[in-house]
């Protein structure tokens, strides 16, 4: 059966993935606070809504992607949010990054109105969302996740029913963790490279063989080594996931010393005023202590 879809969140992640879902043929419902930001997807047959209230009213299942956690809440429970218009068995899907905590107290708001949710955070960047090659990390019921599933495909390759509500938002946070860590572990590694006077691509290239291989070490490694640090993934952003890690294991009494550190190095990036630079610009932190 096919189901009429919504979206609401049209930025650099969200308007590629309702475009994607509008290119496999579904009917699509959209919102944007920007009303330049629908155009596109107003051009490829959708319909442009005033709030997400209206959304909801059209659809039966509604993708969120947003910034963050505050942005989320007023999209679902804010003056004209989702919780306003949402009908009896449709399903709430945020595929923001956003707090595991707030997720669980979303999908109970929107359940008291007889509506699901799943947490579907994704990664792979914008060139993924573009590609429809994101991996998505979903928390929820499974049956709700089987209901919605088709409707990922249009947009990701690996798709993954975590666990219950806020299992996908904490499997973000893990993913967030180990590519933050890998960020600083490669910029100390070409950083400790110049000041041994060796050339760092060779060593990288060295590198690239063996168990130090990796995404990142290849990505955000050449990234380095160029000094171009045009985002895929901005600095600011990638700031905001990690206060989410450190604020949920703060609550956890869970210790989590080396992403508090890149959470710093994150930090003194954003007060140089290179928030919108890459998160790999953190070679730049470290090379400045080195100096």
């Amino acid at each position: 059966m096919t189901s009429k879809l919504g979206f609401v969140g049209l930025g650099i992640m969200g308007r590629p993935m309702a475009l994607n879902l509008r290119k496999a043929g579904h009917a699509l419902a959209v919102h944007a606070r920007r009303v330049n930001s629908m155009q596109p997807l107003s051009d490829a047959g959708a319909t442009a809504c005033a709030a997400p209230k209206d959304v909801a009213a059209q659809a039966d299942i509604i993708f969120i992607c947003v910034s963050d956690t505050p942005d989320v809440e007023q999209v679902i429970l804010g003056d004209g949010g989702l919780i306003h218009g949402v009908r009896q068995g449709s399903v709430v899907v945020d595929m923001s990054t956003i707090s595991p905590a707030a997720t669980r107290r979303y999908a109970e708001e929107l359940k008291k109105r007889g509506a699901e949710m799943l947490d579907a955070p994704v990664s792979g960047g914008e060139v993924g969302a573009v590609n429809a090659t994101l991996s998505i990390m979903v928390g929820g019921d499974a049956a709700v996740f089987e209901r919605v599933k088709p409707y990922f495909e249009a947009m990701g390759k690996n798709i993954v029913l975590v666990g219950g509500n806020g299992a996908g938002q904490v499997a973000k946070a893990c993913n967030q963790i180990v590519v933050a860590v890998t960020i600083e572990a490669v910029s100390e590694a070409i950083a400790f490279a110049r000041r041994n006077g060796v050339d760092a691509a060779k060593v990288r290239d060295a590198l690239m063989g063996g168990f130090a291989g990796s995404k990142i070490l290849e990505v955000h490694g050449q990234r380095m080594l160029d000094n171009e640090f045009k985002p895929g993934f901005k600095t600011k952003l990638h700031q905001k996931d990690l206060k989410i890690v450190m604020d949920t294991a703060h609550q956890l009494g869970l210790a989590l010393p080396g992403t508090a550190i890149v959470a710093q190095h994150l930090n003194a990036l954003m007060g140089s005023g290179d928030g919108e630079l890459d998160s790999s610009a953190i070679i730049k932190v470290v090379e400045r202590m080195a100096r």
